[in-house]
């Protein structure tokens, strides 16, 4: 069996949702599952050394120049197909997908399968993805391929597959759904009580401080202005509150920290660092714009917040995210404008967010498991 990926370059993200997920079904299920990665030419051999050396069985091949040449990369992945005997495939986006489904109306390739990781019409109608003008307007198009003319399909939420269903007509129930899990290098441990106390004072936090963490980048982020809009009046009215972003530092996040100098941080990591300082705060940001994109996501943040022991402050209709947090009872909603009342996350709290994410947000837990097996069987020839 092959997962293909085309044009993702080696990130946290894809550590995560691409290496970690081969090395769990190798592990599990025996699949002998060999990544093929379609990597741009710039810091090809850069790139190539990381997947390489997080994945052994990868096989790393350049992209044909210019994304707009996308569907050339068909032709190699034809030769991989001959030279490997697989003909089951695993495609993360929807043109890995649509190149695999070239292949396979030539016999090449007998089962296909999407990895939905979103919206991808609508986030690069939103978003402005990509540059190239005839990419942007062939997108639904080949969206709509990869969701009708698959074998099988993975979805990261019901949200996503609401949007497959009111946009392209889909109807079929030959999909899985699996929320983005957490990466393996991520601590899973919540430190002791003690232990957080201190780090809060080692990084200069008072016991009656509300730490409020954003982790992620805020560079040219469109929804900057609700984050702002929320925690403007909590720091006015409260000195108490503190926010710490786990970002480079930018023109946003730093106009945000010269205006309440006492009480917001900015902190760029590495991602071995990421898990302390998630643990000293009381709640995880993730307020978003109301756009297509936001609406079927499935944040990677939402499950790292949680299994660090934080409450999570949400804005309306952020995947299925909203209605996870109003069920199980792990945050508030806001709408970017009202003034929260915020208190210190307890421990036994902090504790029961942790199981609560461990339960969900875990490749090895028991329902995810489950879809993976499922995904196995389907697509075993």
């Amino acid at each position: 069996m092959l997962y293909i990926t085309l044009g993702d370059q080696p990130s946290g993200v894809y550590e995560g949702q691409v290496i970690d997920v081969c090395h769990f079904l190798n592990q599990n299920f025996n699949t002998d599952l060999r990544l093929v990665a379609f990597l741009s030419i710039r810091d090809f051999k850069t790139n190539k050394y990381k997947i390489k050396t997080g994945y052994p069985r990868s096989i790393v091949l350049p992209m044909f120049p210019k994304l707009k040449n996308w569907q050339l990369n068909s032709i190699t992945l034809a030769l991989v197909c001959l030279l490997t005997g697989e003909r089951a495939a695993i495609c993360r986006n929807v043109l890995a997908t649509n190149i695999a489904l070239t292949l396979r109306k030539v016999g090449l390739l007998k089962k296909v399968c999407y990895d939905g990781r979103g919206a991808i019409a609508a986030e690069w109608e939103e978003y402005e993805v990509v540059e190239e003008e005839s990419l942007r307007k062939g997108i639904a198009k080949y969206e709509k391929t990869a969701v009708l003319a698959s074998d099988y399909r993975m979805a990261v939420s019901t949200k996503l597959v609401s949007y497959w269903h009111e946009r392209y007509g889909y109807t079929s129930k030959a999909h899985i759904l699996i929320p983005c899990t957490l990466s393996y290098h991520f601590d899973i441990t919540l430190p002791g009580e003690a232990e957080i106390v201190q780090l809060r004072n080692e990084f200069g936090y008072q016991k009656d401080d509300i730490i409020l963490v954003y982790s992620g980048s805020t560079a040219g982020w469109q929804s900057f202005a609700l984050l702002q809009d929320f925690l403007q009046p909590l720091l006015a009215s409260n000195t108490s509150v503190k926010v710490l972003f786990l970002s480079k530092e930018d023109e946003n996040n730093k106009a945000f920290k010269d205006a309440y100098q006492e009480q917001v941080a900015i902190r760029w990591l590495k991602p071995d660092e990421v898990n302390k300082f998630l643990t000293i705060a009381d709640y995880g940001i993730l307020i978003r714009e109301n756009t297509v994109t936001n609406k079927v996501a499935s944040p990677t943040k939402f499950a790292e917040y949680m299994i660090s022991g934080l409450a999570v402050i949400i804005t309306p209709d952020l995947g299925d995210y909203t209605q996870f947090v109003i069920n199980n009872n792990c945050g508030f909603v806001t709408d970017g404008n009202d003034v929260a009342i915020l208190k210190p996350t307890a421990y036994a709290e902090r504790v029961r967010l942790n199981e609560l994410a461990k339960l969900h947000f875990m490749k090895e837990s028991s329902a995810n498991r489950l879809q993976y097996a499922q995904l196995v069987q389907t697509l075993s020839i």
